[in-house]
C-alpha cells in the first residue's frame, strides 16, 4: 500500500544552498543577509522492486572521438553518449574556444548545437574565425531560457550540446531566484541531465568559479553530472591544464596538457619533453617524475633560499602544497641537520603544473639543498619519492614507468626509495636508492660535488 508523505516546507539559502525548516535573517554557514527563499517539497511512496546484479544486462558503449587526444585521454577514452560534463575554469583560460573547436570537429559527423548565454551569435562566429573554424555546421543559439532550450533540444535532436555557462540558464516557470542562484542553477542542470539521460546527448556544462578557484554554485552540482573537469594554469602562461576531478567512466586525476596558440588551443602529445626543453643546471633546479592519471610526467621544480629580513621567514609554494613544505623543511631540520628556519624559501614547479602527489618530496629536498648551497645538480638526474615524519623515504607507486618515462628523455641517473629498487632494472639508466632522509643529504651533496668538479 503506498502511503502520502506531508509536504514539508524548506528554506534554501541562494548563495551557498544551506537548507534549514525555519526562515532565517542571516545564513549561519556563509552569513549572507536575506538569502532564504521558501521551498516546497511533496512526495507520494511507491512499491519498487529491486533488480538482481546479476540479471542487469550491460550494453556495449561505443565512445565518440573529440578531435583531442589529450581531452579524450582526461574523459577516459572519449565521449559516452548521454554522459554530463562539468568544466570549470578561470575567466579568459580557454574553456569556450576549447569546447568550440571540439564541437566544430564534431560537427562534421553529428548534430552539435552550442548554446551560449553569455555572448551573441557575432562574438561566437568572430571567435570561430580567429580559429579558422567558421565554416563548420555548427548550430548556434543564443538563449537563456530553459524552457526555450529544452524546446530547442526537443526539435533539433543534437547527439551533442554545450551550454555556455549554467551560470547563466534560468527558469521562468519552475524556479524562484535570478539567474546564477542556487535553486535556479540546481533546476537548470536537473532538468538538462534529465534530457542527457533520455536522448542519449553528449552535454557540456561551462561553470564559473569563485576566486578561490572552486565552481561556483552549491557542490551539489558537482554530484549531479558524470565527469567534473578543471581547467588550470595562468591566461598569460604557455601552457593550459585539464584535470579531471570526478569520471565516472575513466580515471581520476587525469591529466591533459594542451598549449595556447594563434590557432586556437592545441594539444601537447609529449609533455615532458615541452616542460623539459632548454633546461640547463643551475642551483635550485632539478627534474621530479611524477605521475598524473595514468602517465607519469617529467616536470622541474625549483626553489630559492634566500636570507631573511622579517620577523617571520617567508613560504611561498607555486605548483606544489604550501603545508607539505612546511613539513618537509621540518623533517629536512630534524633529520637532515639542514637549518633553514630562518630563510625565506620560495618553490616552483615549472610549465604552471600542480602536483599533488607526495612522490615529489625527495626532488624538493633536492632542489632546497642545491639552493641553499648554491650549486647545481646534474640535468640528467631525476628524482622521486615520499618522504615520513621520522626521516624515511617511503615508496612510490609506478616506479618502473617513471624510470621508463626518464629514460627515454635522457636521463641516465635516478634517485628512488630503497623500497622501490626490487625488481627494477632500466637499460642505460644508474638505479640508485636511497632509505632515509639523512642518507639522501649525503648522496645529493655528492652529485652536486661532482657537477662542480
Amino acid at each position: 500500500m503506498s502511503k502520502t508523505k506531508n509536504s514539508k516546507n524548506l528554506y534554501t539559502c541562494q548563495s551557498c544552498g544551506a537548507q534549514t525548516q525555519q526562515w532565517q535573517g542571516k545564513c549561519t554557514q556563509c552569513n549572507s543577509w536575506n538569502s532564504f527563499e521558501q521551498q516546497g517539497y511533496g512526495s507520494k511512496s511507491e512499491q519498487v522492486k529491486p533488480s538482481l546484479l546479476s540479471e542487469i544486462e550491460l550494453a556495449k558503449v561505443d565512445r565518440m572521438r573529440s578531435g583531442s587526444d589529450e581531452l579524450d585521454r582526461v574523459l577516459g577514452g572519449g565521449l559516452v553518449p548521454g554522459s554530463v560534463i562539468l568544466i570549470g575554469g578561470d575567466p579568459g583560460i580557454g574553456k569556450s574556444t576549447l569546447l568550440l573547436q571540439t564541437m566544430c570537429h564534431l560537427s562534421h559527423e553529428l548534430n552539435a548545437m552550442y548554446v551560449t548565454g553569455e555572448e551573441s551569435l557575432e562574438q561566437v562566429r568572430l571567435r570561430a574565425e580567429q580559429i579558422k573554424l567558421s565554416n563548420a555546421k555548427l548550430g548556434i543559439l543564443a538563449q537563456t531560457n530553459l524552457e526555450k532550450i529544452s524546446a530547442a533540444i526537443d526539435q533539433q535532436k543534437p547527439n551533442v550540446l554545450v551550454i555556455d555557462s549554467i551560470q547563466t540558464i534560468y527558469s521562468s516557470e519552475e524556479a524562484s531566484g535570478i539567474p546564477g542562484s542556487v535553486s535556479q542553477v540546481k533546476y537548470a542542470t536537473t532538468t538538462l541531465v534529465q534530457k542527457a539521460k533520455q536522448n542519449n546527448i553528449v552535454t557540456f556544462l561551462i561553470g564559473h568559479v569563485t576566486k578561490e578557484g572552486q565552481l561556483a554554485g552549491p557542490r551539489v552540482l558537482e554530484h549531479m553530472v558524470d565527469t567534473v573537469l578543471y581547467f588550470e594554469g595562468e591566461n598569460d602562461a604557455r601552457f593550459r591544464v585539464i584535470r579531471a576531478i570526478k569520471n565516472r567512466f575513466g580515471a581520476v586525476n587525469e591529466l591533459g596538457v594542451f598549449t595556447m596558440t594563434d590557432g586556437g588551443i592545441r594539444d601537447v602529445p609529449n609533455p615532458s619533453a615541452i616542460f623539459l626543453s632548454g633546461r640547463q643546471a643551475t642551483p635550485g633546479g632539478t627534474i621530479m617524475v611524477c605521475w598524473e592519471g595514468t602517465r607519469p610526467l617529467l616536470v622541474e621544480v625549483q626553489s630559492l633560499v634566500a636570507e631573511s629580513y622579517g620577523q617571520q621567514p617567508r613560504r611561498v609554494a607555486l605548483g606544489l602544497d604550501t603545508n607539505r613544505l612546511a613539513l618537509i623543511l621540518a623533517v629536512l631540520q630534524r633529520h637532515g641537520g639542514i637549518l633553514l628556519h630562518q630563510q625565506d624559501v620560495y618553490t616552483n614547479v615549472v610549465g604552471g603544473l600542480k602536483i599533488q602527489e607526495t612522490a615529489s618530496d625527495l626532488a624538493l629536498i633536492a632542489a632546497l639543498l642545491s639552493s641553499h648551497l648554491h650549486c647545481a645538480i646534474p640535468k640528467d638526474v631525476a628524482i622521486f619519492g615520499e618522504i615520513g615524519l621520522s626521516g624515511e623515504i617511503r615508496p612510490v607507486p609506478h616506479g618502473q614507468q617513471r624510470i621508463q618515462e626518464a629514460a627515454k628523455h635522457g636521463i641516465s641517473h635516478v634517485i628512488i626509495p630503497q623500497a622501490n629498487a626490487k625488481g627494477l632494472k632500466v637499460n642505460g639508466v644508474k638505479i640508485q636508492t636511497v632509505g632515509t632522509v639523512k642518507e639522501s643529504v649525503l648522496v645529493i651533496k655528492s652529485l652536486m660535488k661532482e657537477t662542480a668538479k
